[in-house]
Parts: structure tokens; C-alpha cells; sequence
């Protein structure tokens, strides 16, 4: 039974949002519900109801309300929402323009920068007379190779707001990984800073930026954002130009919002890329926006006062997750650079000189600042905090104990998960509801999550597939280059037709909460049994002297045979004492099947630029098979060590 970590008090309760949403919908539809699961219930039988229901209650701007909400929910995929809505995504998040700070930017090593929501509409309404007149039209694309700043949420704001689709990546990548991307969604216009800080270091992109252009002949302007250097010479790259030059220069403009149909594109995302080129993902407007303004506003309860943080790229989903929050009058705080410079504390720092009242951040990071001795309340003061909330992989029981223990007693540890391909969530936060070490809280409103067992059942308080059987106005509209559909069909419905089935596997609780086991596509198979990856990083996380771990299957002797990889901390050794004590810990803690055949050290752990694991490239490493597109992960190098392992050999 997992343990209760927390709960809100009757007052908190009754102070957030889903607790006045709960209300809302009580008195329209003459409800009764006083608890989240009759709530969420009532969303998933009432489909159409609930998304109307919460449209009228977050009061999104548009120019002509939809004449239906969805044409057909059992419609996957294909489903249409909201159809003959005519609405702009930058318009609804622009809505305040008063003096409250709307964003702030802490670049590594550097003093943070506000600016207001009359300014940011300011900036934003001259940028767009720039794209203007330079002819950009509704559905171009406009790319940007950018850090996590000021800038370039001015960027994508300028972009949406005339109707353009907007596509960026973290200036982290190689010059493959960005040409595999923007390559294919062939950009107008390219946004970049001159270069970017990481870990005490600067980097210059304007180099990298002249090589991708030979290559990319759709790009007709670079706009150049200076950042390392004040005055960068945008002459260095073809149809350069520096930010300031390009702004109009007039002063007091209105923005002209360009009103789009609901299923406009509006954001292009892109999978991981580590088993072919990645598949452009393409996001609607209408989808993109009632689904973040649901996750933030309910899930997170995210109010006008607040000060919201993600640490992210814009090479992630959660930074267009993240920015949303502007459409809620809240202040959004940027940073950009490593959250270990100078320090293991520097975001604890951040947070306190910042005030943070909801904190962003991934299990990866959790994991490691336990690992480096970090007790953030010992050392700052986080009496703003009222959330934390993680993503990116599973969080252990250890890293949510952490967070009570040695961050703050009193807060909401929300576990969320989604990805990529809905631009939002399945399962995450419930602001009424008890945090339990180990779930996720809820699964979203509207969201018909389930797990499937192998004969394709949902089960409660079992392990299975998470599927989703009903549409949600957040999946994609359609993949980039993919006319009649095959990639997507291909990508989410070819193991259960007519259902979602997302690649993770789950069990739901009796409680309604979410335990997630890692990606099926990665689950184990010893004998026949299936375990999840997390399960075994949860015991091995437990031990001092090793700092990461990977886990994959070994294909051996007509079976599937268990391998743990380690890399240790400076100093130790992997021992056989070592190596018996991680043994022992997943033994003891888990099922003797659990228990890897192999611990094997390594020096480094590959991760993805987004900061996934990715088991699947060095499964096929080990079973000599080639693993493309490498410039998808943070450490390319790093693959080398699974190679020619002779202790696999036998």
C-alpha cells in the first residue's frame, strides 16, 4: 500500500480552482459532486459536455464560437473539435496588458530581467507588423534555434498571432538533429540567439546556424537576438538580421490577431528521433490551448498571483506547456543554462530570490540533487512554494519522500505525464486531492485513460498498456508530410485499432491514482513476465555509489535476460560486494525476476536532449543493430560503451 505523503486542508480545498470549476459545473448541469472522482466521472460519459462546460468557464477570446464541440468522440483518430470556431492562440494569451510582470528571465550566471504585459504586447505587436511586411501568411512556418528567453516567447507569440505555425528546438542540438526537423517543415523565417551559456561556458550559434542554412534553402531572414554578445554581426549567417533592426519602429500598435479555424496548425513537435528521423507532430490551436488552460489552471491551479518555473528547453514540450501560463495573467519565470551552475542548489537559489510559487522540473533533476546532498530547506527559504511538479520519466518513492523531507512539508508533488504527442498530459496533479509516494493523482478531466491487460481489458490495480478511448481536442491534428494519415495511424492505433495506445505501461489504482512502470516499448520480458523498467532504477537509485543507471533486455538462449548498467560515483568501484548489494536490494524490494543477470559499468548514461533515457538505442547496441540519428541525444559518445561488451558474450 503506497504511503499518504500529504493532503490538503479543507481551506486549500476549497481555494482552488478545480474546487470552483467542481461548482461551476454543480450549478449548470444541477450536479452534486464534492469529490474529484465524480468530477472526472462525469467528464469522461459527458464528453462533449465537459469540454463546453470548461470552454465557457475559462472564457476563451474568439471572433465566432464552434457550432459543435466534437463531431464524434469514438472517431480515432480524426475527430473534429470545436469546428467552425474562429479564434487566435497569441490573442488568448496576450489578454492582460496591465503593469504585472508577465515574464522573467534568469540566464545562467546572469541578473534576471522582467518584462510587464504592456510591454510584452508591445514587443509582440511590432514583430508582427515586421512579418507582415515581409509577407508571411497564415500556415507559414517560422522556426527558432533558441534558448529559453524573453525573446523568444516574443517570437512565437509575433508567429501565432498572424497565423504561422510555430516550430523550435533547443540551440543544443547538432546540425542534423536541427536539419532533420526544420528541414522537413521547410521554415520562412529562422529565429536565434548568437550563442547560448551552459555550465559556466559559452557557446556561439551563429557558426552552427551559417552550416544549417547551405541546407536549408526556405529560410528567406535570420533573426539574430543578441544574448552572449550585445552586439553580434548578423552578417555572419546568409539574410542575417539583428532583432532591433527587424522590429517595426512604431510605437502604440494594435495587434492584428489573424483569426484561424479551431484545427489550425499552431505548434510543430517532433519525436524523440532516436530510431529514425522524427516525426513532425503538428498541433492544433483550439486543441493545444482549452487542453493547457484545463492542466494549468485546474491540475496545477495556477492563479494570477503566482510565479510559475519549468526548467525545460525549447526543445520540449513542457516550454510551449509552460508559456501557456501567460494566458492566466501569471508570471513566468525563464532560465536557460545548467541547473547546476554554479551549484547543485542554484534552482533552490532561483527559487527563493524569485519566490516561486509553483516549481517545474524533472524526476532526472530530483534525483540528482538527492544524490549531491541537497536539503533546500535547510538552506533557502521556500515559503511561497505551494507546488512542485515533475516529468520526463517515472519518479521514484524515494524522490517523492525527498520532496517532503527535504524540500517542503507543505506542498502538492504533482507527477505528470502526457508527452509529445498530446502536448499535455493523461495523468497529473489534482490540487484537492492526497499525495501518495509513488502515483500520479489523477488521470486529466476529459482525458478516457485506461489500462489494458494483454487480452485488451482494462484493469484496476494491475499492470497494462495505457490507452485512451475516447479522443481528446489536444492529439494531433496530423503528422507534417503525411497525406493520407499512414505515420499517425501507424504511430498510435496499430495495436489497437480505434484506441490510443500511448507506449506506457501503467497500473490505475483503486483510489484513481496512476502508477507508471516505464515504456512498454522498453518493458522486460524475463520468462514471459513483463517488468517495468522503473521498478528496478527505483532499488538501484537507492545506493550511494551509483550516480545513473540504464536497464535493457538482453535477447539469450531463447529468452530475454535482464542487464543493469551503472555509472558510479568518482572513487568506488564496481565490486562483487557492490554488485551483491544492488542484487540484494532488487531482490528483496521486488521479485527475484527483477534481479539483472549482468551489472555491467559504464562511464556515462545516454540521454536524450529532452533528457529521456534511451534504452531502446542501446538495446539495439548490444545486439549490433544501428542506431540512427544520433544527434537526438544530449550524448552521442556515450554509446560507444555498450559496444563489444565481453561480458555479454556470455
Amino acid at each position: 500500500m503506497s504511503k499518504l505523503l500529504w493532503k490538503p486542508s479543507e481551506e486549500r480545498i476549497q481555494n482552488s480552482n478545480m474546487y470552483h470549476f467542481m461548482q461551476y459545473v454543480n450549478e449548470r448541469h444541477g450536479k452534486a459532486f464534492r469529490a474529484y472522482d465524480e468530477l472526472y466521472e462525469w467528464s469522461v460519459t459527458e464528453i462533449p459536455t465537459f469540454w463546453a462546460t470548461f470552454w465557457d468557464y475559462s472564457d476563451i477570446l474568439c471572433s465566432r464560437s464552434y457550432d459543435q464541440v466534437v463531431d464524434d468522440v469514438a472517431k480515432l483518430p480524426g475527430a473534429r473539435w470545436f469546428e467552425g470556431a474562429r479564434l487566435n492562440f497569441a490573442e488568448n494569451l496576450l489578454r492582460y496588458r496591465d503593469d504585472c510582470i508577465a515574464l522573467s528571465f534568469k540566464g545562467e550566471g546572469q541578473p534576471t530581467r522582467h518584462i510587464t504585459y504592456a510591454q510584452l504586447y508591445d514587443r509582440v505587436a511590432r514583430l508582427a507588423k515586421s512579418l507582415r511586411d515581409m509577407g508571411i501568411q497564415p500556415g507559414d512556418r517560422i522556426a527558432g534555434f533558441v534558448p529559453n528567453m524573453i525573446e523568444t516567447v516574443i517570437a512565437m507569440l509575433a508567429a501565432t498571432s498572424v497565423g504561422a505555425v510555430w516550430s523550435s528546438c533547443s540551440p543544443d542540438f547538432g546540425i542534423k538533429g536541427v536539419l532533420d526537423r526544420f528541414g522537413q517543415i521547410e521554415p520562412r523565417v529562422l529565429f536565434t540567439a548568437d550563442g547560448y551559456y551552459y555550465n559556466g561556458k559559452t557557446f556561439d550559434s551563429l557558426a552552427r546556424i551559417a552550416e544549417i542554412l547551405k541546407e536549408l534553402p526556405s529560410i528567406e531572414k535570420v533573426v539574430v537576438m543578441p544574448y552572449t554578445d550585445p552586439k553580434p554581426d548578423p552578417g555572419r549567417v546568409r539574410n542575417g538580421v539583428l532583432l532591433e533592426d527587424f522590429l517595426a519602429k512604431d510605437d502604440g500598435l494594435e495587434i492584428e490577431f489573424e483569426q484561424v479555424p479551431a484545427n489550425h496548425p499552431l505548434y510543430i513537435m517532433y519525436s524523440s528521433g532516436t530510431t529514425g528521423v522524427p516525426k513532425c507532430i503538428v498541433h492544433g490551436v483550439v486543441g493545444t490551448l482549452i487542453q493547457h488552460l484545463k492542466e494549468l489552471r485546474l491540475h496545477t491551479d495556477l492563479k494570477r498571483d503566482d510565479t510559475i518555473f519549468y526548467f525545460t528547453t525549447c526543445g520540449w514540450m513542457m516550454w510551449n506547456w509552460l508559456v501557456s501560463s501567460l494566458a492566466l495573467g501569471a508570471r513566468v519565470l525563464l532560465y536557460d543554462g545548467s541547473p547546476f551552475y554554479p551549484d547543485p542548489g542554484a534552482m533552490w537559489q532561483m527559487a527563493q530570490d524569485e519566490k516561486i510559487t509553483i516549481f517545474g522540473t524533472s524526476a532526472k533533476y530530483l534525483a540528482a540533487v538527492e544524490k549531491a546532498g541537497v536539503k533546500p530547506k535547510e538552506t533557502y527559504d521556500l515559503t511561497p512554494l505551494k507546488a512542485v511538479l515533475s516529468t520526463g520519466s517515472p519518479l521514484s518513492i524515494e524522490s517523492f519522500e525527498y520532496v517532503y523531507r527535504d524540500i517542503k512539508e507543505d506542498l502538492c508533488l504533482s507527477s505528470i505525464s502526457g508527452g509529445t504527442d498530446i502536448i499535455s498530459c493523461f495523468a497529473l496533479g489534482n490540487p484537492m486531492g492526497p499525495v501518495y509516494a509513488g502515483e500520479l493523482q489523477c488521470r486529466g478531466l476529459g482525458m478516457k485513460v485506461e489500462a489494458w491487460d494483454e487480452d485488451g481489458r482494462p484493469v484496476i490495480g494491475q499492470k497494462g498498456e495505457l490507452v485512451c478511448t475516447a479522443a481528446a481536442p489536444s492529439m494531433p491534428i496530423y503528422f507534417w508530410n503525411d497525406p493520407h494519415g499512414q505515420k499517425y495511424r501507424d504511430a498510435y492505433f496499430s495495436v489497437y485499432p480505434g484506441v490510443w495506445h500511448h507506449g506506457d505501461f501503467i497500473e490505475i489504482t483503486e483510489r484513481g491514482g496512476v502508477i507508471i512502470y516505464g515504456r512498454s516499448d522498453a518493458t522486460l520480458n524475463p520468462g514471459g513476465v513483463r517488468i517495468g523498467t522503473a521498478e528496478i532504477y527505483r532499488q538501484v537509485e537507492t545506493i550511494p555509489e551509483v550516480l545513473d543507471s540504464l536497464v535493457v533486455g538482453q535477447d539469450w538462449d531463447n529468452d530475454v535476460r535482464v542487464i543493469l548498467f551503472v555509472k558510479l560515483r568518482e572513487g568506488h568501484e564496481l565490486t562483487d560486494e557492490l554488485i551483491n548489494r544492488i542484487k540484494k536490494a532488487i531482490r528483496e524490494n521486488t521479485t527475484p525476476r527483477h534481479v539483472p543477470a549482468k551489472i555491467i559499468a559504464v562511464p556515462d548514461i545516454p540521454y536524450t536532449i529532452s533528457g529521456k533515457k534511451v534504452e531502446l538505442a542501446v538495446r539495439k547496441v548490444i545486439h549490433n543493430q544501428e542506431v540512427k540519428n544520433k544527434d537526438a541525444l544530449a550524448n552521442p559518445e556515450s554509446l560507444d560503451y555498450f559496444k563489444d561488451i565481453p561480458e555479454l558474450q556470455n
